[in-house]
Parts: C-alpha cells; sequence; structure tokens
C-alpha cells in the first residue's frame, strides 16, 4: 500500500487531484490489509476535499472496524451514513449485526434488526443465525429458544437448528437436541454432517455410545459421507468411556473410507493408548503423524508427556519436551506444568526448583498451578521455608490468591505440625483480607490443641463459633470491638515476627 500512496503523492505534486475511485480503491485495500487506521484517514482526506463516501466505502469500513472489534466506532460510522443522506443496506446493516453479536452486545444487534425491519429492508438469514448464536453464547438458551421457535415459523433453516442444537448439547441436554432433529424429519428439512456431529458428540457426553454410533449409520442414508470430524467425535466417546479397542476399529474404517485422519485424531488416538499405559504405541503414532506431514500440536505432546510423567519416565518426557523445540512447537504454560508436577510427585524436588528458576530467568510465562504445584510438594515434605518464598513469589507475579490457595498451604502444615509456619500464612491470609471458612478453622483448631497452644486455640475456637452461627468472620457485628481489633493487630505483629 506504500507504493499506491505515493503515486497519490506524485499525482499531487503534478496538480492531479485523487478522484473517489482513487480514494475508494486504496481505502479497501487499507482494510484489506487490516490497516484500519490509515483506511480511516484517507476517508477523513477525502472529507476534506468535499469528497462523500459511497454505501460501498461505508460497508468496507464497517466490516474493517467490527473485525477489529472496534464495535462503538461502527456503529457512530453507521449512524453517520444515515446522517449525510445515506440508506445502510442489507450488507451493512448484516455486517454490523454480526460484529455486535461478535462482541456479545446482542440487543443492540437486535435492535438493528428491527430497525430494518422498518425501513423494509429483509434480513439476510446469516443476520438471523448471528443473533440466535449471540444469544446461545451468552448462556441465555431459553431467549435464544423463543427466538428461534419464533424464525422457525417463517423459515426452515437447518443452520439454526444446528446453533440450537449445539447449545442444547453444550448444556449437557440431549434430549431436546434429539427432539430438534426429529422436526426436521417431520419438516422434510435436510440435515447436514454437522447436525448429526453436533448429536454425536452430544451421545458420547451422555454415555450413549450405540446411539452415537448409529449416527454413522444415518449420514451414509442421507447420501452424505461423514468428515473426519464425524469419526474423531466419535473416537474421542470411546476414549472417555474406555472402549480403546472401538476406537482402534474406527480409526481402521477411516482408512478403508479414505476420509483422512487429521491431527487431532491422532491426538485422540495418543490419549487413548496413553490411558491403556501403551506409551510406545503412542510415540509411534507421533512418527506416523510427522510421515503424514501432520504437524502434532501443544495438546498431542502434553498429553503424551504426561502420560510418561505418571508412568515416571521423566527422562522421556523431557526428550519429548526437547523435540517440541526441535521442531520449532513453542510449549505451553500446560507443557511446563505437567512437567513440574510430575518432578514433585515422581521425581527429586529439586530438580522442579531448578526448572522453576531456569524458566523464570528466561521470563517464560508460567501459571499459577505451576506455583501451587511447588507450594503444596514443599509442604507436604515439610520444607516451609522453601513454600513461603514460593507463595511470596506467587503474591508478586501478581497471580489472584483466595482461600483455597491458603487453605492448602494451611492443611499440609498442619499435618506436619509445622505450627510456626501455620501462623505465618494465617497472619498473611487475614492481612490480605481473606479470611478463614469454618473446614479451615477446624484443621488449625486441632493443630494448635495438638501443639498445646492455648492462646491461638482459644483464638481461632471464637471464629469458629462465630462461623458456626452464620456470621462473616471479621466483621463488626461478629467479634466485639476488642477482640477483633486485638486479634488483627496480634496477626500482624505475629507475621512480622515470622518473618
Amino acid at each position: 500500500m506504500n507504493g499506491a500512496q505515493q503515486v497519490i503523492q506524485k499525482m499531487l505534486v503534478k496538480g492531479l487531484n485523487p478522484d473517489h475511485v482513487t480514494y475508494t480503491i486504496l481505502i479497501c485495500g487499507h482494510c484489506h490489509y487490516g490497516n484500519i487506521e490509515e483506511a480511516l484517514k484517507l476517508r477523513e482526506e477525502m472529507l476534506s476535499r468535499g469528497f462523500q463516501l459511497s454505501v460501498i466505502l461505508y460497508s468496507v469500513l464497517l466490516s474493517s472496524l467490527c473485525k477489529s472489534g472496534r464495535i462503538e466506532e461502527a456503529l457512530r460510522l453507521h449512524y453517520e451514513m444515515e446522517a449525510v443522506g445515506l440508506e445502510p443496506d442489507l450488507i451493512t446493516c448484516s455486517i454490523l449485526i454480526h460484529g455486535l453479536c461478535k462482541k456479545g452486545s446482542v440487543q443492540r444487534a437486535i435492535q438493528i434488526y428491527r430497525e430494518m425491519y422498518v425501513k423494509r429492508i429483509i434480513p439476510h438469514y446469516s443476520a438471523h443465525r448471528a443473533i440466535l448464536l449471540g444469544l446461545r453464547e451468552r448462556g441465555d438458551i431459553s431467549e435464544a429458544r423463543k427466538y428461534f421457535d419464533a424464525l422457525t415459523t417463517i423459515t426452515e433453516d437447518v443452520v439454526l437448528y444446528n446453533i440450537m442444537m449445539d447449545g442444547y448439547v453444550k448444556l449437557g441436554n440431549i434430549a431436546p437436541a434429539l427432539q430438534l432433529y426429529e422436526q426436521t424429519v417431520e419438516k422434510g428439512i435436510t440435515p447436514t454432517v454437522v447436525t448429526f456431529n453436533t448429536l454425536m458428540y452430544g451421545l458420547c457426553k451422555s454415555g450413549k455410545l450405540i446411539e452415537a454410533k448409529r449416527m454413522l449409520t444415518a449420514i451414509e442414508l442421507h447420501g452424505m459421507l461423514p468428515s473426519p470430524v464425524t469419526y474423531t467425535t466419535l473416537m474421542n466417546g470411546y476414549c472417555e468411556w474406555g472402549n480403546i479397542h472401538g476406537m482402534i476399529k474406527l480409526l481402521q474404517e477411516m482408512k478403508a473410507k479414505a476420509v483422512d485422519p487429521t491431527h487431532v485424531t491422532y491426538t485422540v488416538i495418543i490419549k487413548g493408548l496413553c490411558k491403556q499405559r501403551k506409551l510406545q504405541k503412542a510415540v509411534h503414532l507421533v512418527e506416523e503423524m510427522y510421515a503424514k506431514d501432520l504437524i502434532p500440536d501443544q495438546i498431542t505432546y502434553n498429553t503424551i508427556i504426561q502420560c510418561f510423567c505418571r508412568a515416571r519416565d521423566l527422562k522421556k518426557a523431557f526428550q519429548l519436551h526437547d523435540e517440541m523445540l526441535k521442531h520449532n512447537l513453542e510449549p505451553t504454560p500446560v507443557t511446563y506444568n505437567v512437567l513440574i508436577n510430575g518432578l514433585c510427585v515422581y521425581g527429586d524436588l529439586n530438580d522442579a526448583d531448578r526448572l522453576l528458576d531456569f524458566l523464570d530467568d528466561r521470563n517464560i510465562n508460567l501459571t499459577k498451578v505451576a506455583y501451587t504445584t511447588l507450594i503444596k510438594a514443599h509442604c507436604a515434605k515439610g520444607y516451609a521455608l522453601r513454600a513461603v518464598e514460593l507463595f511470596d513469589q506467587m503474591v508478586e507475579k501478581g497471580f489472584e490468591i483466595s482461600i483455597r490457595d491458603y487453605s492448602s498451604v494451611i492443611n499440609r502444615l498442619c499435618k506436619r505440625s509445622l505450627i510456626t509456619e501455620v501462623k505465618y500464612f494465617f497472619c498473611m491470609m487475614l492481612s490480605d483480607g481473606i479470611y478463614p471458612d469454618q473446614e479451615l478453622c477446624k484443621v488449625m483448631l486441632n493443630a494448635f490443641r495438638q501443639d498445646g497452644d492455648i492462646a491461638w486455640h482459644l483464638a481461632i475456637g471464637k471464629v469458629v463459633h462465630w462461623l458456626i452461627n452464620k456470621v462473616s468472620v471479621m466483621s463488626s457485628q461478629a467479634y466485639p470491638i476488642s477482640f477483633r481489633t486485638r486479634f488483627l493487630k496480634r496477626c500482624k505483629e505475629m507475621k512480622s515476627e515470622l518473618a
């Protein structure tokens, strides 16, 4: 696009003014390459030179803004269009409806949809689909169903049925999805492979593998061919329910019918083999994938690495990690969570610490799970000081700390009778504005009683008392002011002393 702008500059130097067509070509080009800012600058330049944008140009700019998630700007442009006397057409309104629904602004999309009828613009089926999908995605299945029922009185679009079925299936409610399928049969609406894939997924989730398998036959009866997704969905169902033999038979059927497995298909099979501890066969399948030019992704490797960790073959797990790097496949935080967990549970805790420090030194992003895994392991081993260090690191990294994190640590420390450290974490928890639940108080109460720490036993006992009475732990109504003030003050002092 730089070359095109240079042409404009040369035109201006020679006294030639770019016309409406020139600007239209440039704006369309910038939008095509995602340079929305440059396109908007050219729009301003056009307006300053007295040109008026056409409906086509507005549509192009609206589409580009919506794709960039800049919905408010798109709406302003839409109303500007009307203000200058241009009537938005079917394409313009459809672009806005799609953009609003993707952004979650379904009600505003419905408003544009209603305005279309007022302006006697008949909405395209894609607008119907976008709104139904938007309602479903925001979790409003009952509202989506009302809209769907209204639509299906005026149109027989199988995609609307697919969207609605998928919504029910994702909620784990297969019965209404099957009822909708029966409606399509009654109305003579031809289902698609997606219809059957959706139902198959729902049936597999419900453990109805025989009914799911029947969907393969139904696809063929309708004169269609099962897709790789069809087979992969059914294979995953067999894998989840432990039918590895059935999964392998499906792979053979797939190959016999010349349906090419995808990398997802292989990942599902690898997961199944790993569940059966057939790790070498799983490794062989990874090699087969490369031979077929199917590149394993991070999920494939994470699956097999986790299984080697569980098999206590950490050497092979790290070899697979190195293989990822060799194939320019960036390990994910999940990869490192799996490796750290493997070292904590089946390997050397010091190696896990070194791995964390190595990754941290190289600014490799880790999730909170990596830290909590190590903290739990150190607490379980009785290495309280290291657990404290790691907990502080986790806080410094900006991870959100919850009652579950504190409970997990305190529970393990109580089991090891590390009372000083229990007090430290309890004080830290209170100073962070997080208060214990009844179960945690009982654990600490028992630990302090066994340790003979009467003062803390009594203090925690009072907390338990108010928790049993369902009163907020640190509210002014729950505790006498003198006790609450003294307790929190002592906790802060304890935290300073123990630090």
